[in-house]
C-alpha cells in the first residue's frame, strides 16, 4: 500500500493549490518556486493518472475529482497535524483528543479537570466543542462526552450520568405571568434547544399536558438559553446539575413547583473501538466514573 502514498511535500503542494486556486500563491505560502510547485502537481497527476486541476491560462481550477481527493488529503494532513502538536505537548504521557458538549465542558467538566492533571502530570487533554453527532473515522477524536441514545456503532461508550431538567425563568417572569400548574407554560413564550427540538414537548407529556405544537424562540447552547430566561425572554429547559450558579445566585427560579422531569437520555464518554486500550483514555475514563460518582446533582430551591 505505501507504494501509492505520495510524499508529504507534494501532498502540501497539492493541498495549497487546491485551497488557494493558484499554484504561484501555494508556492509563496510553501517558501518554493512557482515552477517547482507546478512539477510536484504534475508528478502527483501521473502518479494518480488523472489530472487534479483544469489549467486555464494563467488560472487553474480543480476538476470533479480533484475537489473530492483534496477534501481527503486535507482531512488527513489536519490528522497529522494534530497528532505531531500532540505530541509535542505531551512527548512523555500522550495525549487526548476529546470532543466535549459546551456547557457541559465548561460548567461540569472544566472545573474537575485540575485533579485528573494532578493525578496524572503527563497526559494532556485537549478540549474541542460539539453540539452535533461526532465522527470519529473522519475528525481524529479519541473520545467524546455526548447525550443521548447508547448507539454508536463501532464504538463503545460508558454511561456517566442521567439529567434532571426544570422549567426555569426569571423572578420577575414568573410574577407576571403568574405561572403556576404546567398547563399555564404553554400561554409562556418557551426557549428550545436546537439539539433537542423535542424537549418541551416530552416535558409536557412527562406532566400529563396533551400539546402537538410547541413553539418558541431556538437558541444553540444551554448557556444562551440560561442568559435569555435571565434576560426574561422566556422559560428554558435546563439540566439543573448545569445552571446550580444561576439558581443559587436567584437569577433564576423554577418556573413552577415540581417541575423536574428526569431525561430520557443520558450522558456517555464514547470512544472508536480501536482506542480502547490507549493509555490516556483508559486513565481518564477511570477518572471520570470517580468523578461521577463523587458528584451529586445540587438542590435546586423550591
Amino acid at each position: 500500500m505505501r507504494r501509492f502514498i505520495p510524499s508529504t511535500g507534494v501532498l502540501c503542494a497539492f493541498e495549497a493549490s487546491a485551497r488557494l486556486q493558484s499554484f504561484t500563491a501555494a508556492a509563496a505560502e510553501l517558501h518554493l518556486t512557482q515552477s517547482a510547485v507546478s512539477r510536484q502537481i504534475r508528478s502527483l497527476e501521473e502518479t494518480l493518472g488523472s489530472q487534479l486541476f483544469v489549467r486555464e491560462r494563467q488560472t487553474i481550477r480543480l476538476t470533479t475529482a480533484g475537489e473530492a481527493y483534496a477534501r481527503d488529503i486535507r482531512g488527513a494532513l489536519d490528522r497529522i497535524s494534530q497528532a505531531t502538536l500532540g505530541f509535542r505537548a505531551s512527548p512523555h504521557g500522550g495525549t487526548l483528543q476529546l470532543a466535549v458538549l459546551p456547557t457541559f465542558g465548561t460548567r461540569w467538566l472544566a472545573p474537575r479537570l485540575a485533579n485528573f492533571f494532578a493525578a496524572h502530570p503527563g497526559v494532556t487533554v485537549n478540549l474541542t466543542t460539539r453540539l452535533e453527532p461526532f465522527d470519529f473515522r473522519s475528525e481524529g477524536l479519541d473520545a467524546a462526552v455526548h447525550f443521548g441514545t447508547a448507539v454508536w456503532p463501532g464504538a463503545q461508550f460508558e454511561t456517566l450520568m442521567s439529567e434532571t431538567v426544570v422549567p426555569a425563568c426569571s423572578p420577575a417572569f414568573r410574577r407576571a405571568l403568574k405561572l403556576a400548574r404546567p398547563a399555564d407554560l404553554l400561554g409562556a413564550p418557551l426557549l428550545h434547544l436546537s439539539t433537542r427540538p423535542g424537549g418541551w414537548r416530552d416535558w409536557f407529556h412527562a406532566k400529563g399536558v396533551v400539546t402537538d405544537h410547541v413553539p418558541g424562540m431556538l437558541v444553540d447552547q444551554f448557556a444562551m438559553a440560561a442568559q435569555a430566561a435571565t434576560a426574561g425572554l422566556g422559560v428554558a429547559l435546563l439540566p439543573r446539575f448545569l445552571m446550580e450558579p444561576e439558581f443559587s445566585g436567584g437569577h433564576l427560579v423554577p418556573a413552577i413547583a415540581r417541575g423536574e422531569v428526569e431525561s430520557s437520555s443520558r450522558y456517555h464518554l464514547v470512544w472508536p473501538t480501536s482506542r480502547a486500550s490507549y493509555p490516556p483514555l483508559v486513565a481518564f475514563a477511570a477518572w471520570l466514573k470517580q468523578e461521577v460518582a463523587k458528584a451529586g446533582e445540587p438542590h435546586i430551591p423550591r
